[in-house]
């Protein structure tokens, strides 16, 4: 191939787009992401198809002709083996590749914000890598949706605040001066609440956030067992259980 045609390669190829959806409440889907989604030649999303993908539900709420758009469907395992891990990354920036050769713009959608604990950094980080054109477009992230359903403050005046992934352990974590988010807990809830009792802190939870099943949790005690993957709770500095 001569560099001349390489060029023109490069310049007919499409554009990718991660779309935060936000949280799960429809009407929190900003103006920027419906208008990219209607223009989108194909709608990438995280799973094996449209009915089981929660990022897809919450966008077709509020863009509906979203239904006849071409599907990319992108099929990310849950798991923390660094090999699956890899292999499944590589395999869908290639699914994606193969779309944006054809001079097709993709929208990928992603919950919450796509530069918050989203899978699609990791396409974005191999396709620009390959010489593609990819673009984030904020979404309203869950813990921010959470704090308001819960009517309260993330942060006040020095406060610091802190995002940490609920499945990894939390103990240095929960030690940190200021706000705590703790996301995706919902799998080790157990061990969470444990934990916070025992430090005797003071903490809110609020299950699948503007989603159906919604469940809010206003102190310690309240957070269950066990809950749903999208639960997220937030820990605040000053506040302690009795």
């Amino acid at each position: 191939m001569t560099e001349a045609n390489a060029g023109n390669r490069k310049e007919n190829r499409g554009k990718l787009y991660g779309v935060g959806v936000g949280p799960g409440d429809p009407e929190l889907l900003t103006l920027k992401a419906a208008r990219l989604i209607r223009e989108a030649d194909v709608i990438g999303i995280p799973g094996k198809d449209r009915e089981s993908c929660v990022a897809w539900q919450i966008a077709v709420s509020a863009v509906p002709e979203m239904k006849e758009k071409e599907i990319l469907a992108i099929s990310f395992p849950m798991t923390k083996d660094a090999g699956i891990l890899e292999e499944s990354h590589e395999k869908g920036a290639d699914q994606t590749a193969a779309v944006l050769d054809m001079g097709k713009n993709v929208v990928f959608l992603t919950l919450g914000d796509p530069s918050v604990y989203s899978t699609y950094g990791y396409l974005q980080k191999r396709l620009t890598e390959r010489g593609y054109e990819a673009y984030m477009v904020s979404g309203v992230p869950s813990f921010c949706a959470a704090a308001a359903r819960l009517g309260i403050s993330l942060g006040e005046k020095s406060e610091a605040l802190h995002i940490l992934p609920g499945s990894y352990p939390l103990e240095e974590g929960l030690a940190l001066s200021g706000t705590k988010i703790l996301m995706k807990s919902g799998k080790q809830l157990g061990a969470v609440k444990e934990l916070l009792l025992s430090g005797k802190k003071k903490a809110n939870m609020v299950e699948n956030c503007g989603m159906a099943g919604e469940r809010v949790c206003s102190s310690t005690e309240e957070i269950p067992e066990d809950a749903g993957y999208y639960s997220l709770i937030i820990v605040r500095d000053g506040e302690e259980t009795v």
